[in-house]
């Protein structure tokens, strides 16, 4: 194999190091012709850059969990995963150039990726090209909304169609209607929030009369953080979803307010952390978690009240407010496929959905706390969440 250590040199084999693994003509041509690009955000090639290639069944030393119509499948690379996420091995089978994905520590069976290496670096290669806002997606630079969104996924539907004969994985049909959605809205400008989020969008999103927007009689006085107060005026949060419910009965409490009133009688109900005063509940999420956000940097935090502990959550509102349209986009467009996400690859759809958030809002990936709010809740497939 010619390569080097630098990730961005190509991998190339000679003819006689694919023997006998890769009988596949096309996928010998690619391998010792153009080979296979540097590591992406989307794969990675490790596994050839430092071992060749082998089977499965010297990768594992061929456990009696691995699958007889496995054994022979070479290890390739991975995807990305988020962190937190075991990653998925990409799997090529040597006789029919067929690019596969199983996890290591489940080799009973394997779920289809692309036809073929062309296939599937052309895909991973439109997917950076939306990403970055280049090559085929050039023209949406600068222009963001939901109609941007859809036509730039039904763009990369059309790709892939065209690249499968109409039947697209599913890593790929996700990617291609979820990875798009982070164009909904545009970068914050003069507001001094992290995103431009459209009152409409939440509005057509969660319908007329569902989207809250408060009054400035309903902030406390430690409220002062004006870009949160105007957002929280102007465009508003949903009152209810299936994360998060709005507090709506009564003005909004600080954190210690908040302990008090829902808690009569107790002198010291729970643990408060400090500058409790300060922390402005909006609302809950499931699990006895509280959604806040500091009144004096907009910063939004979860408190968990059995831990009595903070945990970073989203950057500010703006974000806060687009991870929850994001989350409610993307069940409405699972529903609308009968659930085939969900049921045929929850595990690439939690990636995909967690990929997209931190495009917008790397709150879960630069933290330094071992637990994310978000993170944890899309990966729940036995709860359903997504």
């Amino acid at each position: 194999m010619s390569t080097t250590d630098v990730a961005t040199v190509a991998i190339t084999f000679t003819e006689g190091q694919l023997d006998p693994y890769v009988t596949h003509a096309p996928t010998r041509r690619r391998l010792t012709g153009p080979g296979l690009p540097g590591d992406s955000g989307l794969l990675t090639f490790a596994a050839l850059r430092t071992g060749g290639l082998h089977t499965l069944a010297q990768s594992t030393d061929g456990g009696p969990d691995l699958a007889e119509g496995l054994r022979d499948r070479l290890l390739i690379g991975e995807l990305s995963a988020p962190a937190g996420m075991v990653a998925e091995s990409l799997l090529l089978d040597g006789g029919t150039g067929e690019i596969s994905t199983a996890y290591l520590f489940e080799l009973m069976e394997d779920r289809p990726l692309a036809p073929s290496l062309e296939a599937l670096v052309r895909f991973a290669g439109v997917i950076e090209e939306l990403a970055d806002l280049r090559g085929q997606f050039a023209s949406f630079a600068g222009r963001h909304g939901a109609k941007a969104a859809a036509e730039a996924s039904r763009q990369l539907l059309a790709l892939f169609e065209e690249g499968t004969d109409g039947e697209i994985p599913p890593y790929w049909k996700a990617a291609a209607l979820i990875r798009p959605l982070s164009l909904a809205t545009g970068p914050g400008t003069a507001g001094g929030l992290t995103l431009d989020v459209p009152a409409r969008l939440l509005d057509e999103e969660f319908g007329l009369g569902r989207v809250v927007r408060f009054e400035d009689v309903d902030f406390p006085a430690t409220l002062t953080h004006e870009p949160t107060r105007r957002f929280l005026r102007e465009t508003g949060l949903p009152e209810d979803t299936v994360l998060f419910h709005l507090d709506t009965e009564v003005p909004l409490q600080t954190l210690s307010e908040y302990a008090a009133d829902d808690r009569p009688g107790t002198a010291s109900p729970f643990e408060l952390p400090s500058r409790a005063d300060h922390l402005i509940r909006l609302g809950h999420l499931v699990e006895d978690n509280s959604l806040v956000v500091d009144g004096a940097t907009g910063e939004v935090l979860n408190w968990s009240e059995p831990e009595a502990k903070l945990y970073p959550l989203n950057t500010d509102v703006s974000t806060l407010a687009f991870t929850l349209w994001l989350h409610h986009r993307e069940r409405t467009i699972d529903e609308a496929l009968s659930h085939e996400l969900t049921t045929r690859a929850y595990d690439q759809l939690a990636a995909t959905m967690l990929q997209v958030l931190s495009s917008v809002d790397p709150t879960a990936t630069t933290t330094t706390a071992d637990w994310h709010y978000w993170t944890q809740a899309f990966q729940d497939e036995a709860g359903g969440v997504l």
